[in-house]
């Protein structure tokens, strides 16, 4: 059974459609103001990641992120929101498309005889980190919630006690100023800890935390570069666990 045809956002970004399926979606795209702006928001995400740099996701992505759906147990008691097949299907395709695009801009450092390596050491992380994404997203406990961004935006934050483990996903408008960096926390109990500051000039993110479900919330900041030990308030989003 092909996919709702909103469902496609994520595999169209990613160029993972078949002909069909790509003219049909445009058709789409030209009444659903929507998926017109989720478009928006995944090609710039990758953009900024890749610094430039882009390429054709392996020809398995799609089928993968397909099948994960298609074996996913929903959880009907899931208090926060559901998560349903075509919501999932959004998570895991945006997700793949940021951890793709890193993967990508890495690669363009690798030089001369160590190049090969190199670039096979960066496919084989961005691979490994899309594999753990998908599992975390395919876990039949999966909560989701989303906050926006005092600074235009939004984080997303999807957590599952079986996995032990959540997915944070920071898609911020557009990079703080020059030397200014975003910053990702984990507070439990009150007291923060650093789950990572982006680069300068980056403005969205997919952070794989592990213990994630053992925290009461998680904050975005907005600090000097390269980070912070203690966050900065007022802080640009928080979301209640």
């Amino acid at each position: 059974m092909r996919p709702d045809v909103h469902a496609l956002v994520g595999a169209y970004v990613l160029d993972a459609v078949d002909d069909l399926e790509r003219a049909a979606f445009e058709r789409h795209l030209r009444e659903c103001a929507d998926c017109r702006a989720e478009v928006d928001e995944f090609r710039e995400a990758a953009a900024r990641l890749a610094d430039t740099a882009w390429s054709v996701p392996p020809p398995a992505l799609r089928a993968n992120i397909l099948d994960a759906i298609t074996t996913t147990r929903q959880d009907p008691a899931v208090p926060v929101r559901a998560v349903t097949p075509k919501r999932r299907f959004h998570l895991v395709a945006a997700a793949a498309a940021v951890v793709a695009a890193a993967g990508v801009g890495a690669a363009v450092y690798a030089i001369q005889d160590q190049r090969v390596r190199q670039e096979r050491a960066v496919a084989e992380a961005a691979r490994a980190s899309e594999a753990r994404v998908r599992a975390i997203l395919a876990a039949p406990d999966l909560q989701v919630r989303e906050q926006t961004l005092t600074s235009g935006g939004r984080v997303t934050v999807a957590s599952s006690k079986l996995t032990d483990a959540g997915v944070i996903m920071l898609a911020a408008t557009s990079a703080p100023g020059e030397g200014r960096v975003y910053q990702l926390w984990t507070i439990h109990d009150d007291d923060p800890a650093s789950a990572g500051a982006l680069g300068e000039g980056q403005a969205a993110t997919v952070r794989i935390v592990q213990g994630l479900p053992a925290s009461s919330a998680v904050g975005v900041t907005i600090e000097n570069a390269p980070g912070a030990t203690t966050p900065t308030t007022p802080l640009d989003a928080l979301v209640q666990l």
